[in-house]
């Protein structure tokens, strides 16, 4: 990609929806997305604290978006009880909302297989040591419940929303930019422990609304035991670099790097900061060859100097934009 900024954010394509990509992991059964039967583990989660949502829990969460009642799940739910298991018609079927009994925090509950991916990388993130270390941005797990006789396990999750500024007010481009640089910080953190995400996007970045930010869905993320790792298979993200159509061995951590770049753009983009710092700090991140892409501690170095000459009259400056929908 060359040329000014204006032009970097208007060749940006319009990404795939997620639930159109394919995983690359498709093959491998233990690592597809799973269907559970939800009223069997109803029970289990109100023993840990957790209570799912019913049918008049969701017809509230929609009326608080302002969101109709989906007709063909109001046809379905008709005479039953407003006290019955409810699934968000919005939601994948591995997802269910509730929420933390004492305190009424929202959750969002995802069952994985025991032994995917997944729940080997969010159980090593979530761990007591790993998830006090500063530069790791996960989404806070309530609890990692393992269901043994279905191989099955459920990540008690805090909900966090992907409308990244709320409806109340721009932010300004300070607060901007200090959530790119927690995209930048935690991807650099993954690398370091042998993670790649391998789905980087603004359809897999949430916010608590109180500064902080993370990525979700670890499905096609991958944890390495050797030290220049290559994917062999066939690799399908949501932001798929060029080498992927063309070799068969692949960084993995440069893949990152691609999408990290196309989603810093896209938030440039969608939040009216269009940062001529930003467009050159991703021009080497977007690098046909995937070799001369920095690392993502490189990129988070450079993002810092840049950062660092910008001045405070800029970074108090707002968007006219009060809302950003991935």
């Amino acid at each position: 990609m060359t040329g000014t900024a204006d032009s970097w954010f208007q060749d940006i394509r319009e990404p795939s929806s997620p639930a159109s990509t394919a995983s690359s992991f498709d093959e491998e059964e233990v690592n597809c997305r799973i269907k559970p039967y939800w009223p069997k583990y109803n029970n289990l989660l109100r023993l840990r604290g957790f209570r799912l949502d019913t049918v008049r829990d969701v017809k509230e969460h929609y009326r608080k978006c302002n969101m109709q009642f989906p007709a063909g799940v109001r046809r379905t739910f008709s005479g039953v009880d407003d006290d019955a298991l409810c699934p968000d018609p919005g939601l994948h079927d591995n997802l269910f909302r509730g929420e933390r009994v004492f305190d009424g925090t929202k959750i969002i509950v995802k069952a994985v297989s025991l032994r995917s991916r997944e729940f080997d990388i969010i159980s090593f993130l979530s761990s007591p040591s790993i998830r006090s270390q500063p530069m790791n941005h996960c989404i806070p797990v309530l609890d990692l419940v393992q269901v043994h006789e279905d191989s099955t396990a459920l990540i008690v999750m805090e909900e966090w929303s992907s409308q990244l500024i709320p409806d109340d007010g721009p932010c300004s481009l300070r607060l901007f930019l200090e959530a790119i640089r927690q995209c930048i910080e935690h991807a650099v953190f993954m690398h370091r422990h042998n993670i790649a995400h391998l789905d980087i996007s603004l359809h897999n970045l949430v916010t608590d609304y109180k500064g902080h930010y993370a990525y979700i869905d670890f499905e096609l993320s991958q944890r390495f035991e050797e030290t220049n790792p290559q994917i062999r298979e066939r690799y399908r993200g949501t932001e798929v670099p060029p080498e992927c159509e063309k070799r068969n061995c692949i960084d993995p951590y440069k893949i990152d790097v691609w999408a990290l770049a196309i989603l810093i753009l896209r938030a440039c983009k969608l939040t009216g900061y269009c940062v001529p710092e930003l467009v050159e700090l991703v021009k080497p991140m977007l690098h046909e060859n995937p070799d001369n892409r920095p690392s993502m501690m490189l990129v988070l170095r450079a993002f810092d100097l840049a950062v660092s000459r910008i001045s405070p009259q800029r970074l108090a400056w707002r968007s006219h934009l009060t809302r950003h929908d991935s």
